[in-house]
This record gives structure tokens, C-alpha cells and sequence, in this order.
């Protein structure tokens, strides 16, 4: 071939490459979606909801726009979380969740992704799994790489790639939690629960119902545990809230106060849960690994980290040093991210193959 022929091909790959948008690295999760972009970053950060209406099926609202609706829907429409627990649910609405929150990560005229590493709950199922997969082939992505969300967290969290020494991480999300224990970029031991920081949400609406009376939704239980909630004792245990919601005997409107003592109560079955499962996990070790974690401690990612005086709670529950990473809710998808530049790790860190979703053209164009 010769060389205008050659240059016009090139331009002509070019061409049709820009059509294929960057690779995508996505945190999904029972509370939130993340979606780093490669070489623009965090692009979505939205809630896993949807909006429905009851009459067609037909999705009204997805991620910001639903969760406005929350609580305060039409009779006609219901907001629904598709994921439960880290995982599908509802395989329809999900991949309707997904290809939107794809298409918003998506810039210009880019309609098919060339690849995305997606974090998964190191206990998911294959069926569970195969529901994510056909999500995201309804969303024009060609590759799928999975990795253990405790993993992802590690790497996000600054653990190195090529560190010898084993560090712990506990990634606590709003329906699950990860334990997991890293050496050299790759897993030793890993622990997946489903419980998380919306099992607090639905604590306290159940406290509120049963003891006071009290029917609330799920924002206004969301707002009681940013104010009031603490892992450890309130200094304050008497600061008070006044919570809004429907009398259960009269169904009218109606209010009460609750305190901080009251909702530290609550939150205790929750927290004492999440240390056991993280002990349970650290005395699978194996001695040397052990060692490692004690002159390291545990590092906590994930919205949940965020949790007043919860480090202060696990380090005196695991006699370890505890300490939150920075922006521990982008932990998962930063590292994530990081493994595109590291190829050779992804491919031996992935759960499975990559699995290629869509036809050999879109592929083609894999970088």
C-alpha cells in the first residue's frame, strides 16, 4: 500500500475511534453510581433509583431526578432501587439505570464504549453476575472486566500495586461491605457481607414506627442518620431532632422528637455487625499476613467510612489502628480506574475474562 493509502486508512481508524468513547470505570452500588471517565475522571454521581409509572412500566426518572421524587411520588409513579444488597434485583430496571448513566458518562457523539471495569461484591453469585453483564451489554459496552470492590478500594485508597506487605481494607457501601486483604495488587483473603449503612435507614424507620408511632420515608430516615447517628456515644446524647411523618393509629400527620441517644441505640446492632464480620475475616490470616495488619492497621473506603466516629469504634473493637482514606466513597472507582494503566494486572485480577458484549467491530477498536 502506498503511503497516501496508508495515511488515508489512519485517518479513516481515526475517524471512526472517535465515535468509540473513552473506557469506563464503574462503582455501582445499592445507594450510588460512579462513573470515572478515563482521562476526565468522575462523571456520574448519582443515586441508584428510578422513577416508574405503576400504569405502563414506562422509567419517568433516573439517579437526581427520581430521587427528588422519593417520598413524595405521584399514585401513579413508584421510585424503585434496582440493586438491593450490591446486587440485581430488578434485572429490567436496572439495565434501564445503567444505559442511562452510561449515555450521561458519555461526551459528544461517542455511543459505544470500548471497555469497562465494573466492581462487584466479592460473594456475588455467577447468576447475579450474568444479570450485571447483560446491563451493561443494554448499555453499548463492547468489554467487561469485574473486579472484588475490596480490591478496587485498596488500590483507590493508595495501597501500591507492588507493595510485598499485605494491607486491610473495609469497604462499607449502603448495602454491603467488603473485607479484603492485599499483597502485591492481588487478593488473599476477602470477605463480602450485605449490610451496609441503609440497614441504620431502615433501623430507624422501624424504631420511629414501632416506639413512636411514627411512619417515615426513607429521606427523612437518611437525614436522621447524617444528624444524629454516631458509631460511638454521642457527647450530646440528649440533642434533639423533630421527625416528621403519618401517625400509625390515625394516619394524620403528625411529629415527634428524637435524640441522639435514641438513634446511637439504634445504630449499634449495625456497627457491632460490620466489626465482627471484619474480625471474623482477620483471623482467617495467615501469620505473616496477620503481621502485616497489625503494624498497619485497616484502611475504611466507601460511604460508609463516613459514619460519625466509626474508625474510633472499629480500632478499639479490633485493637488496630484505623484510619478513613481520602474521599473514601471514590476509593472503588479510582482504583478502578488506575487499572487501565496496569493492563497485565487487570487481566490478572479479573474475576472472569473480559467479556466481550458486543460485536467484533465496536471491539476492534480496543486500545
Amino acid at each position: 500500500m502506498s503511503f497516501i493509502g496508508k495515511t488515508g486508512s489512519f485517518i479513516g481508524l481515526n475517524a471512526l475511534r472517535n465515535l468509540v468513547s473513552e473506557s469506563l470505570a464503574i462503582d455501582m452500588g445499592s445507594a450510588n453510581t460512579i462513573i470515572a471517565v478515563r482521562r476526565r475522571g468522575i462523571v456520574v454521581d448519582q443515586p441508584s433509583v428510578v422513577a416508574v409509572n405503576k400504569i405502563n412500566g414506562e422509567v419517568i426518572a433516573v439517579g437526581n431526578e427520581a430521587r427528588k421524587m422519593q417520598g413524595r411520588e405521584a399514585r401513579d409513579v413508584s421510585v424503585i432501587a434496582p440493586l438491593v444488597d450490591g446486587v440485581v434485583a430488578d434485572f429490567e430496571l436496572t439495565r434501564e439505570m445503567l444505559e442511562h448513566f452510561v449515555q450521561e458518562a458519555r461526551s459528544g457523539i461517542s455511543h459505544v464504549s470500548r471497555r469497562a471495569i465494573m466492581s462487584v461484591l466479592s460473594e456475588m453469585t455467577q447468576v447475579e453476575q450474568r444479570a450485571l453483564l447483560a446491563a451493561a451489554e443494554k448499555a453499548r459496552i463492547s468489554r467487561v472486566y469485574m473486579i472484588e470492590e475490596g480490591q478496587a478500594a485498596a488500590i483507590g485508597a493508595g495501597v501500591p500495586i507492588d507493595d510485598e506487605h499485605a494491607a486491610a481494607v473495609v469497604d462499607i457501601g449502603g448495602g454491603s461491605m467488603n473485607v479484603a486483604v492485599i499483597v502485591r495488587g492481588t487478593i488473599v483473603a476477602s470477605r463480602g457481607e450485605r449490610v451496609g449503612s441503609s440497614d441504620i435507614d431502615t433501623a430507624i424507620m422501624d424504631r420511629l414506627r414501632r416506639h413512636h408511632g411514627l411512619t417515615i420515608g426513607i429521606p427523612s430516615a437518611e437525614r436522621i442518620k447524617l444528624e444524629l447517628s454516631s458509631a460511638i456515644e454521642p457527647d450530646n446524647p440528649d440533642k434533639k431532632l423533630e421527625v416528621r411523618g403519618r401517625d400509625v393509629q390515625t394516619g394524620s400527620p403528625g411529629a415527634v422528637d428524637i435524640t441522639a441517644g435514641e438513634i446511637y441505640g439504634v445504630t449499634q446492632p449495625i456497627t457491632r455487625r460490620i466489626a465482627d464480620e471484619v474480625r471474623t475475616m482477620l483471623t482467617e490470616l495467615a501469620p505473616e499476613v496477620a503481621g502485616d495488619v497489625f503494624n498497619r492497621g485497616v484502611i475504611l473506603t466507601g460511604g460508609g467510612a463516613l459514619l460519625e466516629g466509626l474508625p474510633e469504634y472499629l480500632q478499639n473493637e479490633l485493637n488496630l489502628a484505623v484510619r478513613v482514606a481520602d474521599e473514601p466513597r471514590y476509593a472503588s472507582v479510582r482504583g478502578l480506574s488506575q487499572l487501565f494503566d496496569e493492563p497485565l494486572l487487570l487481566r490478572r485480577v479479573a474475576r472472569t475474562e473480559p467479556h466481550q458484549l458486543i460485536d467484533q467491530d465496536a471491539a476492534a477498536f480496543e486500545a
